[in-house]
């Protein structure tokens, strides 16, 4: 019998193995900092190098993979994603050739999320509604996970600790590129949109139901991963690098496993996904507090659990609730410019953590994440009002009905 490989799973899959070598560098701060003396400061600018990529691709490849289509931006930046590995591995403690290495990490993960993201949902015609942006969220979300538990794991454990963390990666991608040379894109025999940005920016559906709370996608992530594993690092059992891994993949997968929750939330109507992850966030955050305020405690690395969980969510239910909105508000020929603005306002999050650390100069850092807490509350009272106010101007003149506010391409800003 022959084995046969869905397409979209295909082009999720090359979503899958980018992810996993965005975030595979993760949790090796402290092995380059023990072996190559790189200082931590060095190790958080190169993060910066990454979104410095990252963000001008997210918003020029969009268009692109409008007009040229999904195929031919995901493969050539699949290969960018190997050779950004490869570059990383020559270069060990080299801030030049990591900074490199970072940029060009940064500029394939942009492409290939854009183009991949709009490439799922075509290739997922036919299937139940909104399966493409849970294909999608789900892919991003895995590779962003195991990237990082498993650099983490291997560098540990293994020798060779400041280069074996990457093969993984090296070997996910070979396959990843081959299988997806011959996937169909149904995008490629249409024209891309004619303006910079797509009409949907100009809607109250996006204005006003997603821009509030974008930046929470990964605000409440790295806020997990990055502020709370610090935190409790030192009831790690002598084994940091693992630790700050495992708590990475938690959060993550935490993502993945959530999100077929945020389908059956949308389909009660499309503001309570997002209503639930800022609040499932602002209990993050609250928790996170409560860790940092227990620091010495021997039950204060337990508290880790229930933060990365609800932060986790937090991230998958979000993430699957802008991609729905994205899909819903835009056309169908500037889908990807509009998933292009969609992930460059939530890869604002990544400043979450460094933020924290600025404002709380590294020692009081409860007071802030309440804060945190309190504006994502706030923010989840913004999407119910504008969901209310969107139903009252889309209702009937019979006052007796009640009727569910989507996010609709309809409802204009200038309205």
């Amino acid at each position: 019998m022959r084995f046969s490989i869905q397409d979209w799973f295909r082009a999720a899959f090359v979503m899958f193995g980018v992810g996993w070598g965005a975030n595979q560098f993760s949790p090796m701060a402290g092995v380059y900092e023990r072996d190559t003396n790189l200082s931590g400061a060095a190790f958080a600018a190169l993060f910066g190098v990454y979104a410095a990529g990252l963000i001008p691709a997210l918003l020029i490849t969009g268009a692109v993979a409008d007009r040229r289509g999904r195929r031919w931006v995901t493969i050539r930046t699949a290969v960018l994603s190997i050779v950004a590995t490869i570059v990383l591995i020559c270069g060990p403690g080299e801030v030049a050739v990591m900074g490199s290495a970072r940029f060009l990490a940064g500029i394939a993960s942009g492409a290939a999320f854009v183009a991949g993201s709009a490439w799922v949902k075509e290739l997922s015609a036919g299937a139940a509604e909104g399966a493409g942006a849970r294909r999608a969220a789900i892919a991003l979300s895995a590779g962003f996970g195991a990237g990082p538990l498993v650099s983490g794991a291997v560098a540990q454990w293994l020798p060779l600790a400041t280069s074996a963390p990457y093969f993984p990666h090296l070997v996910l991608m070979l396959p990843a590129v081959l299988l997806v040379r011959r996937c169909p894109d149904p995008a490629s025999t249409r024209l891309g949109p004619r303006t910079p940005l797509p009409e949907m920016v100009r809607t109250r559906g996006f204005l006003v139901g997603v821009l509030p709370w974008a930046p929470w996608v990964f605000g409440a992530a790295t806020t997990s991963f990055v502020t709370a594993a610090k935190l409790a690092s030192a009831h790690a059992g002598g084994l940091p690098i693992a630790f700050s891994g495992a708590v990475a993949g938690l959060t993550l997968l935490t993502g993945v496993l959530i999100q077929p929750l945020a389908r059956r939330l949308d389909s009660r109507g499309a503001q309570w996904p997002p209503v639930v992850g800022l609040l499932l966030a602002g209990g993050g955050f609250v928790v996170t507090a409560v860790l940092a305020e227990t620091a010495g405690a021997r039950y204060q690395v337990a508290l880790i659990l229930p933060a990365a969980v609800l932060l986790g969510a937090a991230y998958g239910i979000l993430l699957v609730a802008g991609l729905l909105a994205v899909q819903r508000l835009a056309e169908p020929d500037e889908l990807a410019s509009a998933v292009a603005v969609f992930y460059t306002l939530i890869y604002l999050g990544f400043a979450a953590p460094y933020l924290l650390e600025v404002l709380s100069g590294g020692v009081d850092w409860a007071p802030w994440l309440i804060v945190e807490a309190v504006v994502t509350s706030v923010t989840a009272a913004v999407v119910v009002v504008n969901a209310r106010v969107t139903t009252a101007r889309s209702a009937p003149v019979r006052h007796d009905e009640v009727v569910a506010a989507p996010l609709s391409r309809s409802v204009s800003i200038d309205e």
